[in-house]
């Protein structure tokens, strides 16, 4: 009984310390990465940037192949997509592989490439450059600005992250055109007509088709690429003085079509070149500032979204207390809230719940087995063979170096039901066989059910030593207080 005892106190203990987690990080032979460069980054670096991160990853002896590309929404971003060989031919493990090309990646100055493994399964619908997330939300928009780069850069110095960046993008790079109307207005210049030869230059404005016997052309007004990478193009830009508005133009060099049509333009009024050009230096300057690239919201809050991997051998569990305790040090405001969003809020969510769970699954089995029985007593002597399997599951845990997941918690639920039956059918043996190829598994995504197996097997192999031992007292101890109770 002291024996019974002892091992009801190690369950409690273990589950105490056992490193949680939520799902088993897979090796789906799949990597997704996303880049992310310096807010005044143009299209054109991107491209370079993301041919010099190609190539690196290329070069990994474990990469079968790599796509990747960018443009299409923030121009300072991309993505790649890289596809690993089968794992029979491989040395290392998504994760090993991530963890050294990282070190090869940081050498592509003014950007950064976050990897990560593919999962089968992925909750939460923010999508950051990491697996999880930490969401800051801000009553006020410049105090979260302030508080967001302060939080995450203490979240670098833990050791218990990796990969650590933030969705902020306030630091964009702008033109800010400022016009003296007074000296507009005496060369006949109207605030339309300069937006609308600005939006010539810069605005991608379609023109005309050019169509041929099996395709057609959209022709783009624009001026030529090289003009976009300097302020110093506005210098060059020249408004017409007499030319109605639709038809007003610049002379920044050149306009380029799809059809790499590249002609000057000029403006002209019934037929006849306008020779009256005013350049825009005489009457407007420009200065480079800052501005938004993206403004995020979440619950009609502002929000900031730091994302984070987690090196090897570290929990999800270990992570969140970490961060916790940083929010705790940094003595954050209360008018800039943190939580877990995605895949570690679901992670939060679920631990808080797990003890009951376990606690259901025993009153389940205790109303069954008291049926079964017809007896309030008996059904103990069956559920004290549980606390064993419950320590054999920990422990088998512990020794393979797996987390406490939600999938080894599906396993501790069925460990029940499994040690309730062979206390009474003594089949142990048989569903040990029948859980090993769980536990030592291999191949695509056998990360996944592994911690079912091991759970099952670890806490069969411990119940069977220690209920030959425990149970029978239980028994003699449950007979003895029934046929006392019987007296009284």
């Amino acid at each position: 009984m002291l024996t019974l005892a002892v091992t009801v106190a190690l369950n409690v203990y273990l589950y105490i310390i056992v490193p949680k987690g939520f799902f088993p990080q897979q090796d789906t032979g799949r990597i997704v990465g996303n880049i992310q460069a310096d807010q005044a980054s143009t299209f054109q670096s991107m491209q370079i940037k993301l041919a010099q991160f190609i190539g690196i990853l290329k070069s990994d002896p474990e990469v079968e192949n790599v796509v990747g590309f960018t443009g299409g929404g923030q121009r300072n971003s991309g993505f790649v997509f890289v596809t690993l060989k089968p794992i029979a031919e491989r040395q290392a493990s998504a994760d090993k592989v991530i963890a050294r090309l990282r070190c090869k990646l940081n050498i592509v100055a003014g950007v950064s490439l976050f990897l990560q493994a593919v999962q089968d399964i992925r909750i939460g619908g923010h999508i950051g450059n990491a697996q999880y997330q930490y969401t800051l939300l801000g009553d006020n928009l410049e105090e979260l600005r302030l508080w967001g780069p302060r939080i995450r850069f203490a979240m670098i110095d833990l050791p218990e992250l990796v990969d650590v960046n933030i969705d902020a993008q306030d630091k964009g790079l702008q033109a800010t055109l400022t016009i003296d109307r007074d000296n507009a207005a005496r060369l006949g210049l109207t605030t339309k007509l300069i937006d609308t030869t600005l939006g010539d230059a810069f605005g991608q404005r379609q023109v005309s088709t050019i169509y041929n016997p099996l395709n057609q052309y959209h022709v783009i007004l624009e001026v030529a690429p090289r003009y976009w990478q300097s302020f110093e193009t506005l210098k060059q830009i020249y408004v017409s003085t007499t030319a109605p508005p639709a038809t007003s133009s610049f002379t920044a060099g050149a306009a380029q079509s799809i059809s790499t049509i590249t002609t000057p333009i000029t403006a002209n009024t019934g037929g006849a070149t306008t020779s009256a050009q005013v350049p825009l230096s005489a009457f407007a300057r420009y200065k480079a500032t800052n501005t938004p690239l993206v403004f995020n919201h979440q619950s009609q809050f502002a929000a900031t979204t730091i994302s984070f991997n987690l090196p090897p051998n570290v929990s999800l569990g270990n992570a969140s207390e970490a961060i916790a305790k940083m929010m705790e040090r940094l003595n954050v405001p209360n008018t800039v809230r943190g939580s877990f969003q995605g895949t570690a809020k679901a992670f939060q969510d679920s631990l808080s719940s797990q003890p009951w769970l376990i606690l259901a699954a025993l009153v389940t089995v205790y109303i069954v087995l008291g049926i079964l029985y017809e007896s309030t007593i008996h059904p103990v002597t069956i559920l004290s063979t549980l606390p064993s399997a419950g320590i054999g599951a920990l422990l088998a845990l512990m020794m393979c170096n797996t987390e406490f997941s939600i999938i080894a918690l599906i396993g501790v639920i069925l460990l029940i039901g499994i040690v309730k039956k062979n206390a009474i059918m003594m089949t142990t043996m048989a569903a040990i066989l029948g859980a090993i190829p769980l536990a030592i598994g291999s191949g695509d995504g056998a990360e996944f059910r592994r911690p079912l197996g091991i759970s099952i097997v670890g806490g069969l192999v411990l119940s069977q030593l220690l209920t030959l031992y425990t149970t029978p007292v239980v028994y003699l101890y449950m007979e003895r207080f029934h046929l006392w109770k019987a007296k009284t």
